[in-house]
């Protein structure tokens, strides 16, 4: 209750924050129903958290997941030994006593990957359960979720939405609309992705020497997309309504690094001319 954000937030939540579309709750409820073990992890704290989810996702939120982990101070959380960041139990919001291990699914604070790891083989009884992990900070989610626990990542990347309007105006073949994911309620307005201070997000233009052209070049933004993302999406609306068992063209080091866009690379990338890897 301090300060000018939060008491804000509190009183007018509709005035900064979008419902959560009804695909995608019914994604994560199909999810769950098919025996997926759901995780929330955060570095709001925990009453934040709630008053955020409540607004978007709906009272009952925390029924859509089996174990809810906030302060989660990412991106230590999956960097930081357990002896250095142990979970805590919460009462009415406040951190209690520091836990020696996971024992149940529930609501948490702080913590580590390592001890999530073990609860989540005591509660799929796999000794290498698959985990894919969702977030849209390169440096909070999914360098440190790939580097140190090695899980799959699905980077949520809002540049991809610059393209939307430009490619609706492209007649070009695309897949079957049972198989694409849509997107619901009034469109989000365009990024550009080509700044006329920064240039574009995804290459860049390195001069030539004398007598020489220019070379394009990958951004060290974009190596690193391919580098540490499984795939990358604009949103979760654009999976949402994709069947659950629809196979993705992952990120390798044997495809091309466009390979893992979805549902298309950015147009900046699909353009015939060379790119060189510096």
């Amino acid at each position: 209750n301090c300060g000018i954000y939060f008491p804000e937030i509190k009183r007018d939540p509709g005035r900064y924050l979008h419902s959560c579309p009804e695909s995608v709750k019914k994604w994560l409820r199909q999810l769950k129903n098919a025996g997926k073990i759901l995780l929330l992890i955060t570095s709001s704290h925990s009453d934040y958290c709630r008053l955020l989810c409540e607004y978007i996702l709906g009272n009952d939120f925390t029924d859509l997941f089996d174990v809810v982990i906030t302060n989660a101070l990412k991106p230590g959380f999956f960097s930081h030994l357990p002896s250095q960041r142990p979970f805590r139990m919460l009462e009415n919001d406040e951190e209690q006593e520091a836990l020696p291990s996971l024992d149940k699914p529930g609501w948490y604070s702080q913590g580590n990957a390592v001890h999530l790891y073990e609860l989540l083989k005591k509660m799929t009884g796999k000794p290498e359960p698959k985990v894919v992990y969702f977030g849209d900070s390169m440096h909070s989610d999914i360098f440190p979720a790939r580097h140190y626990s090695n899980w799959e990542t699905v980077l949520i990347l809002e540049e991809l939405r610059g393209d939307e309007g430009a490619r609706s105006q492209r007649p070009e073949e695309s897949e079957p609309l049972e198989k694409k994911g849509k997107y619901e309620g009034p469109k989000a307005k365009p990024l550009n992705t080509s700044s006329k201070k920064w240039g574009s997000f995804f290459i860049d233009s390195v001069w030539g020497l004398e007598n020489t052209e220019d070379s394009l070049v990958y951004t060290w933004s974009c190596k690193r997309i391919s580098t540490y993302s499984t795939i990358a999406i604009p949103s979760i609306e654009a999976i949402a309504e994709l069947p659950l068992d629809y196979k993705f063209t992952r990120f390798s080091s044997s495809n091309s690094k466009t390979a893992g866009y979805y549902p298309n690379p950015p147009l900046v990338l699909t353009s015939d001319e060379t790119l060189i890897s510096k």
